[in-house]
């Protein structure tokens, strides 16, 4: 069974979690730590099978790939970006922003999207451009459900 996608905010939390240093690859696994710091999520990848899985809300309630998976792929270079990408996303705390705007995923992107643009004075364009062509190799790669992993941790 193959992964839905995401929507285009958990490409620019993966990207944060890059930036913040929150990933522990070791070989087809990794650890990923919420940017509270309170969580730790797991995700294990299978090369031969195609397959991901882990054990965040999105992956395991809503059944797209949430951000601890594609984080995974973007760190590990199966979904190749521009590192200056994740400079641009970290320090967020994707939690308190998603909760006030109470999982509005349109209304945090637009946030994000202000931020970077006064904090790095970025083409809102030219980002635009980056993240969804990461959506889209991401898309691409069919990738099929491990699995069902464990409960996603409590925090």
């Amino acid at each position: 069974m193959t992964w839905k996608n995401p929507p285009i905010i958990k490409v620019y939390e993966a990207l944060g979690s890059i930036g913040d240093e929150r990933v522990a690859i070791d070989g087809n696994t990794a650890k990923i730590r919420s940017s509270k710091g309170n969580k730790i999520y797991d995700v294990t990848y299978n090369p031969a099978e195609n397959a991901i899985r882990a054990n965040d809300n999105a992956s395991y309630w809503a059944g797209y790939l949430g951000y601890p998976s594609i984080s995974f792929l973007l760190a590990t270079n199966r979904l190749p970006f521009d590192q200056k990408l994740a400079q641009y996303l970290k320090g967020f705390d994707w939690k308190e922003i998603n909760t006030q705007f109470k999982n509005d995923f349109a209304k945090t992107q637009e946030f994000i999207d202000q931020q970077v643009v006064v904090k790095h004075g970025v083409n809102l364009e030219e980002f635009h451009r980056q993240v969804e062509e990461i959506l889209q190799k991401l898309e691409d790669l069919q990738l099929q459900k491990l699995s069902r992993s464990q409960r996603p941790p409590r925090g």
